[in-house]
Parts: structure tokens; sequence; C-alpha cells
């Protein structure tokens, strides 16, 4: 398998937390509201899984890659998905406090936790489109044989020895509780 659809996997499993986090979010105002912990637990699976995981293996192994076969960091398509990495991190902090205020009370908090998800599931979108259309089909084109295989093995090696053996499948569990806790 190439690196490429490793990562497009990954983005199948964010995708669906993204499509429930939109929903929970319209849910903010609805009769019960969706809780603050949704919000908590959303951010939990962003960090761990979509930035720890995920992104962790671009930053770290397919973007160096991309840069050794040629594709500059600044200027490029890489600069600008660093950017976009660092702009849902600050997204993924600020809904993560602002679900804490509403849980401790402060229900005017619920407007700041609902743009913030609205926010960060407006860029993931975007960000995973360009990924899966531009970048990886670029990173395939410069990143070839014996090389493409050292990738994914480094990915695997992100995977033991980085994140944790068995954190990624703790984040997909997630990710489903998320969805289930939605539908009751």
């Amino acid at each position: 398998m190439e690196a490429t659809e490793i990562l497009i996997k990954e983005h199948t499993v964010i995708e669906r937390v993204l499509a429930a986090m939109d929903a929970a979010a319209r849910r903010l105002e609805a009769r019960p509201p969706i809780g603050a912990d949704w919000f908590t637990g959303a951010a939990d699976f962003i960090q761990g899984f979509a930035d720890g995981c995920h992104h962790r293996k671009e930053e770290g192994v397919l973007f160096p890659a991309m840069e050794a076969a040629g594709v500059p960091r600044e200027g490029g398509p890489i600069g600008v998905m660093l950017a976009e990495h660092e702009q849902g991190r600050r997204l993924t902090r600020a809904m993560r406090a602002a679900a804490g205020q509403m849980a401790a009370g402060d229900l005017g908090a619920r407007a700041e936790v609902r743009q913030n998800a609205t926010d960060y599931v407006r860029l993931l979108r975007q960000h995973i489109q360009k990924e899966n259309t531009i970048l990886f089909p670029m990173a395939d084109r410069v990143i070839q044989g014996a090389r493409q295989e050292e990738v994914a093995e480094a990915f695997d090696r992100v995977e033991r020895e980085e994140t944790g053996a068995g954190l990624h499948e703790k984040y997909v569990g997630l990710a489903v509780s998320l969805e289930e806790a939605l539908q009751g």
C-alpha cells in the first residue's frame, strides 16, 4: 500500500468525526442540547488522532520526503498544509476551552463552541480535499519505488514507537462513540 493510501484511509475516519461535529454544533441549541463533554471528546479525537497520529505522519515523514524529492516547503502546498495544521490546532484548543466554560455553567460559551467547531469542520474538509486531490497525487509522483516503501515503513514506526501500540484503534473507537452519542 502506498503511503498516501494510508493517509486517505485515515481521512475517512476524520471525515466521520467532522460530520458528527457538524451535527453536534447544530444541536447546541436543541432541547436537550448536546453536552460540553461531547466537544471535549471531539477535541481528544482531534488532538490524539487527527493531529497526534495523522499529522505526525505527514509532518514527520511525508512532507520531509517530498522536500527531499524537490518539493519546496515555503511558497508551495507543503507550507499551506502546515499552516492549516496550525490553524486547526488553534481552533481545537479554543473549542476545548469554550467547552470547559460551557461545562462550568457559562451558557454563553455555547456560541464559541459552535463557532470553533464549525470553523474546524470547514477548515478540515477543505484541507482533506486539497490533500487528497493535489498534495497526495503530487507525493505519489515525486516519491517513487523503494522510497515509497520507506515512507510507508516510517508510518508504521510512527504508529508503533511515537503514538503507541493500540492508540490508532483507541481513536477509531472514540470516533464511533462520538457518532453513537448523537444517535441517542
